[in-house]
Protein backbone atom coordinates (compact mmCIF):
# COMPACT_ATOMS: atom_id res chain seq x y z
CA UNK A 1 0.00 0.00 0.00
CA UNK A 2 1.48 3.34 -1.01
CA UNK A 3 1.45 6.56 1.02
CA UNK A 4 -1.20 8.01 -1.33
CA UNK A 5 -3.50 5.04 -0.70
CA UNK A 6 -3.12 5.42 3.08
CA UNK A 7 -4.01 9.13 2.91
CA UNK A 8 -7.03 8.37 0.71
CA UNK A 9 -8.22 5.68 3.14
CA UNK A 10 -7.86 8.03 6.13
CA UNK A 11 -9.72 10.75 4.23
CA UNK A 12 -12.61 8.36 3.52
CA UNK A 13 -12.77 7.24 7.16
CA UNK A 14 -12.78 10.79 8.52
CA UNK A 15 -15.35 11.92 5.93
CA UNK A 16 -17.61 9.06 7.00
CA UNK A 17 -17.21 9.93 10.68
CA UNK A 18 -18.02 13.58 9.95
CA UNK A 19 -21.18 12.64 8.07
CA UNK A 20 -22.22 10.34 10.91
CA UNK A 21 -21.73 13.16 13.43
CA UNK A 22 -23.86 15.55 11.38
CA UNK A 23 -26.62 12.94 11.06
CA UNK A 24 -26.61 12.33 14.83
CA UNK A 25 -26.78 16.07 15.55
CA UNK A 26 -29.72 16.55 13.18
CA UNK A 27 -31.58 13.60 14.68
CA UNK A 28 -31.19 15.17 18.12
CA UNK A 29 -32.72 18.43 16.90
CA UNK A 30 -35.83 16.82 15.44
CA UNK A 31 -39.10 17.23 17.35
CA UNK A 32 -41.14 14.30 18.56
CA UNK A 33 -43.70 14.82 15.80
CA UNK A 34 -46.55 13.42 17.85
CA UNK A 35 -44.88 10.24 18.99
CA UNK A 36 -46.56 7.67 21.21
CA UNK A 37 -45.51 9.74 24.23
CA UNK A 38 -48.42 12.06 23.37
CA UNK A 39 -50.91 9.30 24.12
CA UNK A 40 -52.67 9.54 27.48
CA UNK A 41 -53.67 6.36 29.26
CA UNK A 42 -56.21 6.73 32.06
CA UNK A 43 -58.09 3.72 33.42
CA UNK A 44 -61.84 3.72 32.90
CA UNK A 45 -63.71 4.79 36.02
CA UNK A 46 -60.83 6.90 37.35
CA UNK A 47 -62.19 10.09 38.94
CA UNK A 48 -60.41 12.97 37.23
CA UNK A 49 -62.14 16.05 38.67
CA UNK A 50 -65.42 17.52 39.83
CA UNK A 51 -67.56 19.66 37.58
CA UNK A 52 -67.10 22.68 39.88
CA UNK A 53 -63.32 22.57 39.30
CA UNK A 54 -63.67 23.22 35.55
CA UNK A 55 -64.53 26.85 34.69
CA UNK A 56 -66.92 27.64 31.82
CA UNK A 57 -64.85 28.77 28.81
CA UNK A 58 -61.71 27.38 30.40
CA UNK A 59 -60.39 24.17 31.80
CA UNK A 60 -57.99 22.42 34.12
CA UNK A 61 -54.75 20.59 33.44
CA UNK A 62 -54.14 17.37 35.35
CA UNK A 63 -50.36 17.06 35.07
CA UNK A 64 -50.09 13.64 36.76
CA UNK A 65 -52.65 12.08 34.41
CA UNK A 66 -51.52 14.19 31.42
CA UNK A 67 -55.13 15.18 30.76
CA UNK A 68 -56.75 18.56 30.13
CA UNK A 69 -60.49 18.86 30.85
CA UNK A 70 -62.40 21.75 29.30
CA UNK A 71 -65.89 23.22 29.61
CA UNK A 72 -66.36 25.25 26.40
CA UNK A 73 -70.00 26.00 27.28
CA UNK A 74 -71.95 25.44 30.49
CA UNK A 75 -72.43 21.71 31.05
CA UNK A 76 -70.31 20.57 28.07
CA UNK A 77 -67.15 18.79 29.23
CA UNK A 78 -64.40 17.58 26.91
CA UNK A 79 -61.03 16.01 27.66
CA UNK A 80 -57.82 15.68 25.70
CA UNK A 81 -54.24 14.62 26.15
CA UNK A 82 -52.38 17.46 27.89
CA UNK A 83 -49.22 16.59 25.96
CA UNK A 84 -48.51 19.12 23.21
CA UNK A 85 -48.00 17.39 19.87
CA UNK A 86 -45.12 19.71 18.97
CA UNK A 87 -42.40 18.44 21.33
CA UNK A 88 -44.21 16.42 23.98
CA UNK A 89 -44.32 19.07 26.73
CA UNK A 90 -47.45 19.64 28.79
CA UNK A 91 -49.87 22.35 27.74
CA UNK A 92 -49.84 25.28 30.14
CA UNK A 93 -53.27 26.94 30.32
CA UNK A 94 -56.87 27.01 29.11
CA UNK A 95 -58.92 30.17 28.61
CA UNK A 96 -61.41 31.74 26.22
CA UNK A 97 -62.06 28.40 24.52
CA UNK A 98 -58.38 27.75 23.74
CA UNK A 99 -55.81 25.34 25.17
CA UNK A 100 -52.36 26.95 25.17
CA UNK A 101 -48.84 25.56 25.16
CA UNK A 102 -46.62 28.49 26.11
CA UNK A 103 -43.47 26.42 25.56
CA UNK A 104 -43.43 27.13 21.80
CA UNK A 105 -46.72 28.93 21.14
CA UNK A 106 -49.05 26.15 20.01
CA UNK A 107 -52.78 26.49 20.66
CA UNK A 108 -55.72 24.10 20.36
CA UNK A 109 -59.52 24.27 20.33
CA UNK A 110 -60.96 23.54 23.78
CA UNK A 111 -63.94 21.91 22.03
CA UNK A 112 -62.22 19.61 19.51
CA UNK A 113 -58.52 19.62 20.38
CA UNK A 114 -57.73 20.77 16.82
CA UNK A 115 -54.63 22.88 16.23
CA UNK A 116 -55.45 26.60 16.09
CA UNK A 117 -51.92 27.98 15.88
CA UNK A 118 -48.21 27.50 16.42
CA UNK A 119 -45.90 24.68 15.39
CA UNK A 120 -48.01 21.74 16.65
CA UNK A 121 -48.34 19.20 13.81
CA UNK A 122 -51.59 17.56 14.94
CA UNK A 123 -54.58 17.79 17.26
CA UNK A 124 -54.56 16.75 20.89
CA UNK A 125 -55.79 13.18 21.33
CA UNK A 126 -59.36 12.92 22.66
CA UNK A 127 -59.73 11.35 26.12
CA UNK A 128 -63.12 9.73 26.69
CA UNK A 129 -64.88 10.95 29.83
CA UNK A 130 -68.32 10.74 31.40
CA UNK A 131 -70.03 12.92 33.98
CA UNK A 132 -71.82 11.22 36.87
CA UNK A 133 -73.40 13.73 39.21
CA UNK A 134 -70.64 16.22 39.95
CA UNK A 135 -67.82 13.79 39.14
CA UNK A 136 -65.88 13.67 35.86
CA UNK A 137 -64.66 10.13 35.24
CA UNK A 138 -62.49 8.51 32.59
CA UNK A 139 -64.77 6.44 30.35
Amino acid sequence: MSLGEVRASRRIVFSGLGALGVAAALAGCAGSGGSSSTKTKVSAGTELATTSEVPVGGGIILADQKVVITQPTAGQYDAFSAVCTHQGLLVTSVDNGTIHCANHGSSYSATTGAVEGGPAPSALAKVEIKVEGDKILAA
